[in-house]
């Protein structure tokens, strides 16, 4: 009687077998390499004032979310001619939404340092439990495109109005809605590269992983802040 490893009995022994191994370490090697970069612009931005001033502002909160938005889909565009040049563009792209992130780690940083190891290490916990559902079910989950695009505009859209209008009961609800966005794709991204046989760009993978932990670490840093504010 053959017996099964524990890898084979963990993930099924069509989803890590021969390439498809290959395939999804290559995936959290390029997250891990988003995830750096993305400390390095965080920690860049937020320990520069006049990067910080400028980000707050208008003009460069609109930077931020254009660059954000455009830079993760010219990753996908490069690592489809060229591997190397798509590794490029994904550590860019973990860059620059660090920077991005800046001015809200800046102030978390001032009004309460403990907040951000804190919304770390929630955000490692939802990606812990999300994989670990994920690969023992061995289901491959999916949604409507349509779906994922209408929150994605609507969230983009909600942004932009509060931006000028300042509503606080709004600014939670797009908080929230930013949370619930990033475990969706988090899940819909982690089935994929697992129980997808289809699945062979690490690249793309790594940038939907990427993008659904930054909006649930955006989330839960925003909430606590929001938390400890109330206490005061």
């Amino acid at each position: 009687m053959s017996t099964l490893s524990f890898s084979e009995t963990l993930f099924g022994t069509t989803v890590l077998d021969g390439d498809r191994a290959l395939l999804v370490k290559k995936t959290y090697a390029l997250l891990l390499i988003s995830v750096v970069t993305a400390v390095a612009g965080g920690y860049t931005c937020a320990t520069s004032q006049a990067m910080v001033q400028f980000f707050i502002r208008p003009v460069g909160w609109i930077l931020a979310l254009a660059l954000i938005n455009i830079v993760p889909m010219l990753a996908l565009w490069a690592s489809r001619q060229s591997p190397n040049l798509g590794i490029i563009a994904l550590a860019a792209d973990g860059f620059i939404s660090g920077i991005a992130l800046g001015p809200l780690l800046a102030v978390a940083n001032y009004l309460a340092p403990g907040a951000i190891p804190a919304a770390l290490a929630v955000t490692g916990g939802v990606f812990a439990v999300v994989t670990g559902f994920v690969m023992f079910s061995k289901e491959k989950f999916s949604a409507p495109a349509g779906l994922l695009t209408g929150m994605f505009f609507a969230l983009m859209i909600a942004m932009f109005v509060n931006s000028f209008i300042q509503l606080s009961g709004l600014g939670l609800i797009i908080t929230i809605g930013i949370g619930i966005y990033g475990v969706i794709g988090l899940i819909y991204a982690t089935s994929d590269i697992l129980n997808n046989p289809e699945y062979d760009n690490p690249v793309q993978g790594a940038l939907m992983l990427f993008a659904s932990l930054f909006n649930i670490f955006v989330t839960v840093l925003r909430l606590l802040l929001r938390l400890l504010a109330s206490r005061d």
